[in-house]
């Protein structure tokens, strides 16, 4: 599937930071997909813009309610169960690499329980059940801003492998 962006959009994200560049990919890339990511989209994406995708929904899911959220969210088993955090390493992304997995023995103990049907009251206490889930949060939350810098560094590096950037 043709991903296209223009020059000057490109350019333009660039120049509001990081987090715009980074965002102006991946809107391009759900925008080709039909704004629906599941197996079937996915056959039409490499493997770059997959794990862009992957990137984009682990940070925002465990920036607005840690990995219990992005777990309970249904994106466990896609984070974590696929060689997301082997890509993530090949980027030279090596110490969120190294979260993935730690993320990815929590998943394994906990998954299962945490993504079941529950009411808010019993979705919130599993904040307090699981406090190695905030470890997990914080060491995120620390490393954030350095790893989509480095998420950026890669699009930028392999721009060919997101889009077919248009003049």
């Amino acid at each position: 599937m043709d991903i296209c962006i223009k020059e000057c959009e490109v350019i333009e994200a660039a120049a509001r930071g990081m987090d715009e560049f980074v965002e102006l990919f991946r809107s391009a890339i759900m925008e080709g997909i039909g704004g629906v990511l599941d197996a079937g989209s996915m056959t039409g994406l490499n493997a770059d813009q997959i794990t862009l995708l992957a990137y984009c929904i682990y940070r925002d899911e465990v920036m607005d309610g840690g990995h219990v959220q992005l777990i309970h969210n249904g994106y466990g088993r896609f984070i974590f169960l696929n060689p997301f955090a082997k890509a993530m390493r090949l980027w030279g992304v090596k110490p969120f690499s190294k979260l993935v997995y730690s993320g990815r023995k929590f998943y394994e103990a906990h998954g299962g329980e945490i993504e079941r049907d529950c009411s808010d009251e019993e979705f919130m206490a599993m904040f307090e059940k699981y406090p190695e889930a905030d470890e997990l949060d914080d060491e995120f939350v620390e490393m954030e801003e350095e790893v989509t810098a480095l998420v950026a560094e890669y699009i930028d590096n392999h721009i060919e492998n997101f889009a077919i950037i248009e003049k």
